[in-house]
């Protein structure tokens, strides 16, 4: 039987019955370790769905907002939600009190769960938006925390589990903060289940083994995290662990202590992982540094990863010996970064997929030469592109309901026939592997009809060791006989280490120099007219996404 024709509530019994004593969720704390097994997961969902349900009495399809950073408890909260037949709805930490107030208003929920961390923005959001009936704090209770936390609510843990239809929304999963106009995903236990069973095709070719520990870096407020990251990865009987800083430092540390096997990651955390261990290694002496580089040329040669870990031991013990590889999406990863993580004995599986189809499309796991695709759609999934345009059109039952309030919105992107616009553009192999070259908004029109996709000038640029973070922008002019059209603007971060051995005028002649030299790859028309250097980081999305308009907007003011 497939498992989206089950029922999502009988499948979370059987796992927590299945793994019992395993260990589900975990943290490391100020005090050690906090962990909770499948069991214990299960026990406080339904301590929390009692509660809900008897004491709150909240109706099927009521919303149940979470404003948290990822923790154990955020896991039995959102199974707590599905028990009692609420509608969940994922925040995200980073936007302002009013982006959250303005998406709160759009979907009017009746409880808003919160870490300790956030109990003031909760009390604000709760004084601004009539529907909100009850603040509960996730964490365990302190003096002086004012609000009831899920920790004190009694032992009561039988009450009827509310069944809904597997058509029903189970996630409202929010794409923006706007205060304009929020555009809120709804994902069915349908769009799930699909996702639960292609993914699970997936990781049976990537991890055809035991138990596995996983670390868990994204937001739970992402969906990419809560569908594969916490659904897929507990529905396999694997261990979660949770880390409350993100610098190298304290990741590393888990990954050793933990003996982490597997992730998902966005490719900025990959980037950052290639700068720490090239860094580590310039700061190494002569002898080490011309060892790497020969083993690094041999490597390219060699087909087996185990072989490979042998040759590069020093850095896979820094990542505790046991790390195998990660699913890498919410960003086009940057080749040179994939490849470089190959090499050394790191699989790297670019997946592609946006939270309309709840979201993974596709993973490549079956093509491990070519880093560039995304790979083939997942088994339930069909594919094609818009002659006229290039766009990925996808269609699939894991394809979203709509767009929450928003039905013309939704109409625009989803198809009386069920294909879904992506908004990107791509070409399909004719072994049916997928490559995205670019995004239809984001593309550059120039004065002569020539069409230009940021994506593919930014790959070239971010080839240079001197720059930290690139973003390619069209910049409309202002004056002359092109007045109104765009130009291709590159915007720059420089390394730091550049300031540390350059001043200002000597970093941005090499920046411009360095540019100019990288855009002799690209057709004449491609290139930068326009380079703009920033000290300052680009502003990003919680999955570290460039937020362009917001660079677009700097630039223009």
């Amino acid at each position: 039987m497939g498992l989206y024709k089950k029922n999502v509530l009988m499948l979370l019994h059987e796992r927590t019955e299945k793994y019992a004593d395993k260990v589900a969720l975990g943290m490391k704390t100020q005090y050690g370790w906090k962990e909770f097994t499948y069991r214990g997961v299960g026990l406080l969902s339904r301590k929390l769905a009692y509660y809900l349900l008897k004491e709150l009495n909240v109706k099927k399809v009521d919303k149940l907002a979470i404003l948290s950073e990822s923790k154990p408890e955020y896991g039995a909260c959102v199974f707590a939600s599905v028990i009692s037949g609420m509608v969940t709805v994922p925040l995200d930490i980073k936007l302002t009190k009013y982006e959250l107030k303005s998406i709160l208003s759009d979907c009017e929920p009746s409880v808003i769960l919160v870490s300790k961390n956030y109990i003031e923005t909760a009390e604000f959001l709760k004084a601004e938006v009539p529907s909100i009936r009850e603040i509960l704090v996730m964490d365990e209770p302190a003096y002086n925390i004012n609000e009831k936390s899920i920790y004190q609510l009694e032992d009561n843990y039988d009450c009827k589990w509310s069944l809904r239809s597997s058509k029903s929304t189970a996630f409202i999963i929010y794409t923006s903060g706007t205060t304009g106009c929020p555009k809120g995903v709804e994902i069915t236990f349908d769009n799930m289940l699909a996702q639960l069973e292609d993914l699970q095709y997936v990781l049976e070719q990537i991890l055809p083994y035991r138990h596995v520990n996983i670390l868990s870096i994204l937001p739970m407020n992402h969906l990419f995290e809560m569908t594969v990251g916490f659904s897929t990865f507990l529905h396999f009987g694997f261990s979660i662990y949770y880390t409350p800083s993100l610098k190298p430092k304290d990741v590393l540390s888990i990954m050793r202590e933990k003996q982490v096997e597997f992730m998902i990651v966005v490719p900025a955390f990959l980037k950052l992982l290639k700068t720490g261990i090239e860094s580590e290694l310039n700061n190494s002496p002569k002898i080490v540094q011309i060892l790497f580089k020969t083993m690094f040329a041999i490597a390219k040669y060699v087909p087996s990863s185990r072989i490979k870990k042998l040759m590069f031991k020093k850095i896979h013990k820094k990542f505790g010996g046991h790390f195998s590889g990660c699913i890498s999406g919410g960003a086009p990863l940057d080749i040179s970064v994939g490849e470089f993580f190959e090499r050394i004995g790191i699989k790297v599986y670019q997946g592609y997929g946006l939270s309309e189809v709840s979201p993974v499309a596709s993973v490549n796991f079956d093509r491990r030469g070519d880093i560039a695709s995304v790979g083939r759609p997942l088994n339930s999934f069909q594919a094609k592109i818009d002659k006229d345009t290039g766009e990925l059109l996808l269609k699939g039952p894991a394809v979203m309901k709509c767009y929450h309030n928003q039905p013309q919105m939704t109409a625009e992107v989803l198809e009386s026939d069920g294909w879904l616009h992506t908004g990107d553009v791509a070409k399909i192999s004719k072994e049916g592997h997928i490559y995205i070259t670019g995004r239809i908004k984001n593309m550059i029109v120039l004065s002569g009809g020539k069409k230009v996709f940021p994506e593919e000038v930014e790959s070239v640029l971010e080839k240079s060791p001197y720059f930290s973070e690139v973003c390619v922008l069209g910049i409309p002019r202002h004056f002359g006989a092109k007045d109104g059209t765009e130009e291709i603007t590159a915007v720059i971060v420089p390394s730091p280490d550049l300031y540390s051995t350059h001043d200002n005028e000597a970093v941005e002649k090499l920046v411009k120099t360095e540019v100019k030299k990288l855009s002799l790859y690209l057709t004449a028309y491609k290139r930068p007219v326009n380079i703009i250097i920033s000290k300052d980081p680009l502003p990003r999305t919680a999955t570290k996404k460039v937020k362009r308009k917001e660079v677009k907007e700097l630039l223009t003011k």
